[in-house]
């Protein structure tokens, strides 16, 4: 078993590859001799009586899929726009691909907003971000909480009629703790949200491991932690599945609950981007759209031609004044990714180190939290890059600040 690695810059051939495999997903016939899923690991809480009766009746409707890398590439997503379109022929569908490689829950509830709600109420929302949680960002459970939380509250609380389905994909790690009869942490934590908002679960990775023990599918067969086409196509047999029950029920369509509280008071419920022209610079940093074919590492295009709040020395320093009840910095951290201090309301600096063991030979975009327990209310914040550093440099990429 192995995982994917953000390393060094693919081969030419090798990016045609995979251009190639990833048009062969949408346009291929579905593949065939694909093992039973059961409805075992299919949650079904709540209706959908709210998509269906909005795509019946008015012949239209937005769908959209946020997540990591699962959902960017051309794996289960597409597979799920198919079924759709079949389902509801008549139905003029809006979707919207809302998946950004290596990005976590936490990350996803900051760009909820631009990545999605800009684009217009969501009538059928999809999320997966349970690999990501574990492999790249680490967290914590409230931190996988807090994350997921903050996603299905601002979708609900921009359209209340909004249906959802939450996905559990899977890594090698993770399908060894089901293997142990025990639960990851990233998708446990993810399933608490669930509950606690009657949202639908998908849990591939506990299927997964089922059809293996059962013989019915190898590791090798499903593709890995970014499956292939077949692996992808079990996923989309379990959604749909679930949708096609759910879809039976007959009723009017009804706003869905929302909780009296949170389940962490101090989710990303309220996540946003805050622009980087916000900044006073006062030493050190500046705006620009970074020399890259000059910084060593791997880069993704996605990141290479927009403006960054960029520091390569230590010493340089800003200040942020803010409004909420966290701050934190969404960045590239490549192989000279260096160390931020960070004093907020003129508290004790406190140091965050970009680097991750991704950034080894890749520009990696993540989120860094500062704090996100803040009191409501007006904040300044003080950054300056540490003289202590990880890796090879001092550089601070910052594409947007993040707050809630």
């Amino acid at each position: 078993m192995k995982f994917h690695t953000h390393g060094a810059r693919p081969t030419v051939d090798f990016v045609l590859l995979l251009l190639f495999l990833s048009n062969t997903y949408v346009t291929a016939a579905p593949p065939q001799n694909l093992p039973a899923v059961s409805e075992k690991h299919i949650q079904l809480r709540g209706n959908y009586l709210n998509s269906k009766h909005l795509f019946e009746s008015t012949k239209s409707g937005h769908v959209a899929f946020l997540g990591g890398s699962i959902t960017e590439m051309n794996g289960y997503r597409p597979m799920v726009m198919e079924f759709l379109k079949k389902t509801f022929p008549d139905t003029s569908f809006q979707f919207t691909n809302a998946g950004i490689s290596s990005t976590c829950s936490n990350t996803g509830a900051f760009r909820t907003n631009r990545d999605v709600l800009s684009q217009g109420p969501v009538d059928l929302f999809f999320v997966e971000f349970a690999v990501n949680d574990d492999q790249d960002a680490g967290h914590s459970e409230a931190a996988a909480i807090r994350g997921m939380e903050g996603i299905i509250a601002q979708i609900r609380r921009h359209n209340p009629s909004a249906d959802i389905v939450m996905v559990h994909f899977v890594n090698p790690s993770m399908l060894e703790t089901i293997q142990n009869k025990q639960k990851p942490l990233s998708s446990s934590s993810h399933e608490q949200v669930a509950r606690h908002y009657q949202v639908s679960t998908v849990d591939l990775a506990s299927e997964v491991a089922r059809l293996i023990q059962a013989k019915q599918l190898t590791w090798e067969q499903f593709g890995g932690t970014h499956p292939a086409p077949f692996g992808n196509a079990i996923c989309a047999a379990m959604i749909e599945k679930l949708l096609t029950k759910a879809w039976q029920e007959s009723g009017e369509p009804v706003k869905h609950p929302v909780p009296a509280k949170s389940l962490d008071p101090h989710s990303f419920i309220k996540g946003h981007f805050i622009d980087i022209k916000n900044a006073k610079l006062e030493s050190g940093w500046t705006i620009e759209v970074p020399g890259w074919d000059d910084i060593p590492g791997s880069k993704r295009s996605r990141f290479t031609s927009i403006p960054i709040l960029t520091a390569n020395k230590a010493g340089a320093e800003l200040v942020l004044d803010f409004k909420g009840t966290a701050l934190g910095v969404f960045v590239v951290a490549g192989p000279d990714a260096g160390i931020l201090e960070v004093s907020i309301d003129d508290g004790p600096f406190q140091p965050f180190d970009l680097y991750h063991h991704y950034s080894k030979g890749l520009h990696y975009p993540r989120t860094v939290v500062f704090n996100s327990e803040l009191k409501p209310g007006k904040h300044q914040a003080r950054i300056r890059v540490s003289g202590k550093t990880s890796s090879t440099g001092h550089a601070a990429r910052i594409m947007s600040f993040v707050g809630n």
